[in-house]
């Protein structure tokens, strides 16, 4: 089926001499009540390997809570990782979440760049803290390319 049926672009084919697709991806989302725990899980977890990329925005969140609709300033994190690396991922968002009842959520990523599927599945494989981690696209380091 092509892009033109369904609104998406069309897959690219696997690059010359390569039969395997990129592993599945996830887009991760979480959110919290400010920058500094934000920015915090962000380096956690791409430190320890278990993002690729994690990308920060402010939003405004209404809800209901503890019977009350609330209306707060938060920081959505937008994680970007490997479907297998999810489990791990969760538990350490989980770990260092300042929320008695975080929201997480994955969502598949339905089509992707190929180069860059394989950067996220490489920079999410869990490489510890002074491990090497993955070259980013363009060879620059994977904490310093934008996603």
């Amino acid at each position: 089926m092509s892009g033109e049926h369904t609104g998406l672009p069309a897959e690219p084919a696997p690059e010359p001499g390569s039969d395997q697709r990129p592993a599945p991806l996830l887009v991760v989302l979480t959110t919290v009540g400010d920058r500094d725990a934000a920015q915090r899980i962000a380096q956690a977890v791409v430190e320890r390997g278990l993002a690729a990329c994690v990308q920060l925005e402010a939003i405004d969140s209404v809800y209901r809570w503890q019977g009350a609709v609330q209306q707060e300033p938060e920081v959505r994190l937008l994680v970007k990782v490997a479907a297998a690396g999810y489990d791990a991922l969760a538990a350490a968002i989980l770990e260092l979440h300042p929320y008695e009842l975080p929201a997480l959520v994955a969502l598949p990523v339905e089509r992707a760049h190929a180069p860059f599927a394989r950067w996220v599945a490489e920079g999410s494989r869990g490489a510890g803290p002074g491990e090497q981690g993955p070259r980013g696209p363009e060879g620059r380091d994977a904490q310093d390319t934008p996603a």
